[in-house]
């Protein structure tokens, strides 16, 4: 195993970075998403206010790339064991039992997303469940001493090696929006988690690059519509491009 993978959406980094030609990802036998269940944790009390029109646009954006041409794409990374195909969004619930601090931990996440599904507030986790954990305008995530904001604009990664989970810090900075109006900043970092979460849950043990990351780190910022929606371009094997 990869003993510190790439699991992060970087900020921005201005002018479009080239094409990565040499990438190639290998398989190294981890788990794989075979049909997506994601669902969406928003915490914090904005989500019932100020940012609710917000989160239907995510769930709604989740509704129909779930089940679009960027799911299909994933299908080339399919292994005997595991075929990739459409996944569903399979809950959303606001968190407000505890409010978030200025600042929130990665294991501060991970304790939140344990103690949801412990009291069912959240599905309970299975083979393909994947949390995505949004979070309100002035919340900085700290991720072993890397901020959101400074350092990334968001991550995934797996509780055990079991619970599967995506962080989505609120894109308060420029480096975190890139340009792009604030859903479709949003939208791009959900396609680039989502892609990498059903192809490298554990990361660094599905499928990995040990020089450019996984899928989606290859292809970071370049971005494309998908109905009326932006997604990121991810890496193929087959064709050796962004697509």
């Amino acid at each position: 195993m990869i003993a510190q993978p790439i699991r992060i959406v970087p900020l921005h980094p201005g002018p479009a970075a080239a094409l990565v030609t040499q990438a190639q990802l290998t398989y190294r036998g981890g788990p794989l998403l075979g049909a997506v269940e994601v669902v969406t944790a928003f915490w914090g009390a904005e989500w019932l206010a100020d940012e609710a029109p917000l989160l239907t646009q995510i769930n709604d954006f989740f509704l129909y790339i779930l089940d679009s041409p960027l799911i299909d794409q994933l299908g080339e990374y399919s292994v005997p064991d595991t075929q990739i195909g459409h996944g569903s969004l399979a809950g959303t619930e606001i968190l407000t039992d505890t409010q978030p601090g200025s600042t929130v931990t990665d294991a501060d996440i991970q304790n939140l997303i344990q103690t949801e599904i412990a009291n069912t507030k959240l599905p309970t986790s299975s083979a393909n469940s994947l949390y995505y954990v949004y979070l309100p305008p002035g919340v900085t995530v700290d991720l072993g001493g890397q901020l959101s904001c400074s350092a990334f604009c968001g991550y995934h990664d797996s509780i055990g090696g079991s619970i599967y989970y995506a962080v989505m810090p609120y894109p308060d900075c420029a480096g975190c929006v890139g340009g792009l109006h604030l859903l479709d900043a949003l939208t791009s970092t959900s396609s680039h988690e989502l892609c990498e979460a059903v192809t490298d849950p554990v990361p660094g043990q599905g499928w990995y690059d040990d020089t450019n990351g996984e899928i989606g780190d290859i292809c970071s910022w370049q971005t494309r519509k998908l109905g009326n929606w932006t997604v990121q371009l991810e890496w193929s094997n087959q064709q050796g491009t962004c697509i």
